[in-house]
C-alpha cells in the first residue's frame, strides 16, 4: 500500500458494522482517540519540580519525520546533551538522515523555549559535520549541548503553544487567506541566522508550480519499494501497536473526518489495500492547494549538520507561531526527498534545479517544504515515548 497515496487522498469511507464488529471497534481504539499511555506525555509535559527534565518533557513533543522521535538526551544539573539515535530512521526515504537531523533541531527549539519558562538561561552549542549515508551499524551521536544557568522566568507565546502544536493533515480553508501582519511576522522568524532563510509563496501560480513538483516527486519516490518499506514500518495501524511503540503515524493523525478515521480503524489489511488503490485522484495536490501559503526553509548547504539543526529550529518555531495564531500546518517534503534520492542514486539533480527555479536564487537550498492555513478539522495528538525512554 502506498501510504501517502491513501492517507493524503482518502475520502470518506462508509462501512457496515455487525456482530463481531463492535468488538473490533473497541479493539482498534475507535472510541479512544488520544487516550492511553502513548498520549500521556502531552498531558504531563510540565512539572515545575522536575529541574532540567522539565525541558526534556517539552523537547519530546517536537515534530519529527514520520514521528520517529530520533532523539536521546543526557541530562546533568547544568547541561543537557542532544543525541541522534540513527537506528530510528525511515530508510531510503531519508538516505542521509537529513530529515532526522531536522527533527533533532525541532526538539532543540522546544528545549530552548522551555528553559526560560523553567527559570534557566540556556546556551546551545551545535556540533559541526557533514551528513553521510545511513551507517551500516547505526548508533547514537552527539549533535548539540545546551548549558544551563540560573535565569529569569519567562513564558512566551511559542512556549505556551507547545502542547497544542500538532501536524494537521486535513484540508484547509482555501477561502480564508493568512492576514498580511501574520505573514510579515512569519517571514522574520529566522532572526539573525545568516544560514537559514524562509521563502513564502501565496500567489496561486507559485503554489501550483510547487504542488506540481511535489505531486510528481511523491509519485516517483514512492514507486521505489525500498522507500515504501522504510516509510510503512512507521505506520501504526493497530491500536495495540500505537500503545506498544508510542511512536510513528497513527490513524487518528491521518487528517480524516471522524467517520473516516473510525472506518479505517475497522478495516482489515485487504480492505486498506483496496481503498488505497481506489483513493481520490489528485487528492494530495488538492490538499496542498487548499492552503493559502506554501513555504520553503532554505539553507546554504542542506547536507551541513549544523544547518540542518537550524532548519529544524525554524520549522518548530514556525509551527508553534502558527498554532499560537489559530493556523494549522504540515510538511510536504517530497521534492526535497527526491533531491536526496537522486543524489543517493547518482542521478542528475533535476529536483534541486526545479526548486531553484521557484526561489530564483541558487545560493539558497530548500531543505524543508510546508504548507499553512486555517484548519477545517482539528488535529489529534500523536503518540509519544515517555521521558524515561529517551534518556542516556
Amino acid at each position: 500500500m502506498n501510504r501517502r497515496s491513501f492517507l493524503k487522498g482518502a475520502g470518506v469511507v462508509t462501512v457496515v458494522v455487525a456482530g463481531g464488529g463492535v468488538w473490533r471497534a473497541f479493539d482498534q481504539g475507535v472510541f479512544r482517540v488520544g487516550e492511553g499511555p502513548a498520549y500521556e506525555p502531552w498531558k504531563d509535559w510540565h512539572d515545575a519540580n522536575d529541574g532540567p527534565l522539565n525541558l526534556v518533557r517539552a523537547a519530546i513533543l517536537a515534530a519529527s519525520p514520520h514521528n520517529t522521535q530520533p532523539w536521546l538526551f543526557k541530562v546533568a544539573d547544568s547541561s543537557i546533551e542532544l543525541h541522534i539515535d540513527t537506528r530510528r530512521n525511515v530508510g531510503a526515504l531519508d538516505p542521509y538522515l537529513r530529515e532526522e537531523h531536522i527533527g533533532i533541531g525541532c526538539a532543540l527549539e522546544n528545549l530552548l523555549l522551555a528553559a526560560p519558562a523553567s527559570g534557566y538561561a540556556a546556551t546551545a552549542t551545535l556540533q559541526p559535520g557533514k551528513l553521510e549515508p545511513i551507517p551500516a551499524d547505526p548508533k547514537s551521536r552527539l549533535l548539540a549541548r545546551v548549558d544551563l544557568a540560573s535565569g529569569k522566568r519567562d513564558e512566551t507565546e511559542l512556549y505556551n503553544a507547545i502542547p497544542r502544536r500538532h501536524t494537521n493533515r486535513a484540508p484547509f480553508d482555501q477561502h480564508q487567506p493568512i492576514p498580511p501582519d501574520l505573514l510579515e511576522a512569519l517571514s522574520h522568524l529566522t532572526g539573525d541566522d545568516a544560514d537559514t532563510k524562509l521563502f513564502l509563496f501565496t500567489a496561486e501560480n507559485d503554489r501550483k508550480k510547487i504542488v506540481d513538483i511535489s505531486s510528481a516527486a511523491n509519485t516517483e519516490i514512492y514507486s521505489d519499494p525500498d522507500v515504501q518499506r522504510g516509510s510503512e514500518r512507521w505506520v501504526r495501524m493497530k491500536w495495540s501497536s500505537v500503545q506498544d511503540h508510542r511512536d510513528g503515524l497513527a490513524i487518528d493523525a491521518f487528517g480524516l473526518p471522524p467517520i473516516g478515521s473510525a472506518a479505517v480503524k475497522m478495516m482489515t489489511p485487504g480492505m486498506l489495500r483496496w481503498a488505497s488503490s481506489h483513493s481520490t485522484q489528485n487528492g494530495y495536490s488538492n490538499l496542498m492547494l487548499s492552503a493559502p501559503l506554501i513555504g520553503f526553509i532554505a539553507v546554504r548547504d542542506r547536507y551541513d549538520q549544523e544547518q540542518c539543526l537550524r532548519a529544524g529550529r525554524i520549522w518548530q518555531r514556525a509551527h508553534l507561531f502558527a498554532t499560537a495564531h489559530g493556523l494549522a500546518a504540515r510538511p510536504c517534503n517530497e521534492a526535497v526527498e527526491m533531491v536526496d534520492h537522486e543524489r543517493a542514486h547518482g542521478r542528475p539533480a533535476s529536483r534541486a534545479a526545479l526548486l531553484n527555479e521557484i526561489t530564483g536564487d541558487s545560493k539558497w537550498q530548500p531543505t524543508f517544504v510546508f504548507y499553512m492555513g486555517y484548519p477545517t478539522l482539528s488535529a489529534h495528538l500523536s503518540p509519544r515515548r515517555p521521558v524515561q525512554a529517551v534518556l542516556v
